[in-house]
């Protein structure tokens, strides 16, 4: 069987792994904690970082930096994991979902603006398959009612948005705050584990101290106060540094990854594009404010039905396909809560997009293998 997602091993992980062990400091914020952090601030320019031990929980962190209270309304796509939405109804928010675009699975930014009132808190705003969400008209809309914008950038990395002056600017770096993945199915792995990005300075002291379990332990590490207690709320929200080794030796090899997963990506596009004109199957589309990091090629097909015949076929040759995420509206946690609004698009990504294995050690042979199946199937 071809998996659909194969985690990918640069070699160091292991060693890493026992350097940490060997220091005899193997809890959160160590020397590969503080490695990764770096990493990320002098590549992206992000304000700070904070590892996490999952995007879910840069996520929660976010919601209790903002203050989210009960009847706070936060504005969220319904296409999305539903960590995109529990963060905030953990803390009370009411969930206000938007519709997908009709070319592309992300947020239908044109549709934000009627859904603001004045409960409105946030907009989280989710990158669906690392391709950027129109961020000048979002960020206009939070200058414009005074929000704050979350990026839920956990398919991100190495993704970048190009702005009004064309300048191309790192996903991440563009909303108050921004929470990244490093969960087994992404490009960058750590089997499990996040990162926030601390964008607004407004939010850096308390970010900190939510990290810290609620304490002002880092303040007193680094002198700035003598002694150190509970002071706010808080979590435990940090990872091992066993995790964050593993990551930084992921990180040491992003490019050769990202070339990797790249040139799979390339060629599905090319080999399959007649063929999705044949049979009316629509491939990804990346709009031209946005750039690819090759994180996810998906295929919608006409129907559901379509779709399924599509996952069988490429199991019945050992290829494993998968759907995606189920809209989040039509949930049976959220339904009754829902405004009762219908969200068409969602539901059609829903119902009929797939998505085909991309990983860094898919090999071409593998991958021709599979293309060559996809061409049998007559859409």
């Amino acid at each position: 069987m071809i998996p659909f997602n194969k985690p990918y091993i640069t070699g160091k992980e292991l060693s890493y792994i026992q350097e940490a062990i060997t220091t005899g400091k193997i809890s959160g914020n160590g020397h590969f904690s503080k490695l990764c952090h770096t990493f990320f601030e002098k590549r992206y320019r992000f304000n700070k970082c904070l590892m996490t031990s999952s995007c879910t929980d840069a996520l929660e962190m976010s919601s209790l930096l903002i203050d989210i209270q009960p009847g706070d309304e936060v504005i969220i796509p319904s296409y999305t994991f539903v960590s995109s939405a529990n963060a905030f109804v953990l803390r009370g928010a009411k969930i206000v979902f938007v519709d997908s675009r009709t070319d592309h699975p992300g947020m239908d930014e044109e549709a934000i603006e009627p859904l603001i009132n004045p409960k409105t808190k946030a907009i989280v705003v989710v990158h669906y398959a690392g391709v950027a969400v129109d961020m000048d008209k979002v960020m206009k809309l939070a200058d414009k009612y005074n929000l704050i914008v979350i990026e839920d950038a956990a398919q991100c990395i190495e993704s970048y948005y190009k702005n009004t002056s064309q300048t191309l600017v790192p996903l991440g770096s563009i909303g108050h705050l921004a929470a990244f993945s490093f969960h087994e199915t992404k490009n960058i792995i750590s089997g499990e584990g996040g990162m926030l990005v601390i964008n607004d300075p407004q939010f850096l002291h308390r970010a900190e101290i939510i990290w810290e379990k609620g304490t002002n332990r880092s303040s007193f590490f680094r002198g700035e106060v003598d002694k150190y207690g509970w002071v706010d709320v808080g979590s435990s929200f940090l990872p091992s540094e066993i995790t964050a080794a593993f990551l930084y030796a992921q990180l040491e090899e992003l490019e050769s990854i990202q070339q990797m997963r790249k040139v799979i990506w390339e060629r599905y596009e090319s080999e399959l594009k007649d063929w999705s004109i044949q049979y009316g199957v629509y491939m990804p589309y990346i709009p031209e404010y946005a750039t690819n990091n090759a994180h996810m090629f998906y295929l919608v097909f006409k129907s559901i039905e379509k779709r399924q015949s599509f996952i069988d076929l490429l199991k019945s040759a050992g290829i494993l396909s998968v759907f995606h995420y189920q809209s989040l509206h039509s949930s049976p946690f959220y339904f009754s809560s829902h405004d009762g609004r219908e969200l068409p698009k969602a539901d059609y990504y829903t119902e009929k997009l797939v998505r085909l294995p991309l990983y860094a050690g898919l090999s071409e042979e593998e991958q021709l293998f599979i293309i060559s199946q996809i061409l049998k199937f007559k859409g």
